[in-house]
């Protein structure tokens, strides 16, 4: 594990010698070689009677993280005998270094500015957020977040890339100046992590600045304000009335009238409904008119009623078929004289 203290214990060899007296007695070192222009034996040690092995600084994962080397075992008889074993050591990274911060750049604890066009389009590129971490693969994977926003509805962040994108498009009720603080943490236990601020300001373009001064009103609107809202509701609720007006009149004028109840028949109707059983009454005054009247009507098959009219010298003359019972011709004829009398 890297960052040990200097003489920790880091391993313990052994070996046997089936000799007897001092010919079993062995010795333990480390043959010497260079690393990097480093003798080994001013990283390790290795204890000469029992083997046990230490080293000798504290090493960092990022600047040396193995070692190669060989320690020998050798016996007191004469001539010694000795035998050896390759070490290989390799260094454990700890997740000792926090991400830094390399895009956007500023300066130490300072704040990063940038500006967009307020005419920006939904899932444009605002900023792109970019840390390194010198550990491990494990301990050196980043992920970003927000860590404060001022509309979390208007920008999003990729946790894997940095990238931070406009979700939708500006409205003039969003401020002009945007405070995004974005957290890169690593993937070490525990994690650490390293933060931007930046600052973002949103301009309008020459043209959108020239066509809002000229119809002093805000380019960039939102399509669902309250009083669009409103319009929309209103022209709703007068195109349905105007609907409804409109079926109503349609089914109105193709509804067809009832038939009205016909009326009792009377007396007076007994010559429609006899098909003009009576077909003429006349009101003479003279015998000479009535008798011309008789002889023209017999002569059409008819049968001819005088009858006098109440203090008067009238008479009322009916012309009747001869099919025509008598007591219907009375009828009749009486129902002629109210009708003529009328």
């Amino acid at each position: 594990m890297e960052n040990n203290a200097p003489g920790a214990l880091l391993s313990s060899l052994t070996a046997f010698d089936p000799d007897l007296h001092e010919n079993q007695y062995l010795v333990y070192f480390i043959l010497e070689k260079e690393i990097a222009n480093t003798s080994m034996s001013m990283l390790f040690s290795i204890n000469p009677e029992n083997g046990n092995l230490y080293a000798l600084k504290t090493f960092d994962y990022e600047i040396e993280n193995e070692f190669l080397f060989h320690i020998e075992a050798r016996d007191s008889g004469s001539p010694p005998l000795s035998s050896n074993v390759t070490v290989h050591i390799i260094i454990v990274d700890q997740n000792d270094n926090a991400p830094v911060i390399v895009s956007p750049w500023r300066a130490q604890g300072s704040v990063v500015e940038e500006t967009i066009p307020r005419s920006t389009d939904k899932g444009s590129l605002v900023a792109k957020v970019i840390a390194l971490d010198t550990d491990s693969v494990h301990n050196s994977r980043i992920t970003y977040q927000f860590l404060q926003v001022t509309d979390a509805t208007l920008f999003s962040l990729d946790q894997y890339n940095g990238e931070i994108r406009t979700m939708r498009m500006f409205s003039y009720r969003d401020p002009r100046h945007q405070r995004l603080v974005v957290v890169a943490k690593d993937n070490g236990e525990p994690a650490l992590s390293a933060t931007v601020t930046i600052k973002l300001s949103t301009l309008e373009t020459a043209v959108n600045k020239a066509y809002s001064d000229m119809t002093e009103v805000p380019l960039e609107y939102d399509i669902f304000s309250d009083l669009n809202l409103y319009l929309v509701i209103g022209l709703g609720s007068v195109s349905f009335l105007l609907l409804i007006t409109i079926l109503v009149t349609i089914v109105l004028k193709c509804q067809k009238p009832k038939p009205s109840k016909a009326a009792p028949p009377c007396r007076n109707s007994v010559l429609s409904e006899r098909n003009s059983t009576i077909a003429d009454s006349t009101l003479v005054s003279n015998d000479a008119y009535w008798y011309s009247m008789f002889l023209a009507e017999t002569r059409k098959g008819k049968m001819v009623v005088r009858q006098p009219v109440p203090k008067g010298s009238r008479y009322i003359v009916s012309s009747i078929p001869r099919g025509t019972g008598l007591t219907d011709t009375s009828d009749s004829a009486a129902s002629t004289l109210q009708v003529s009398l009328i």
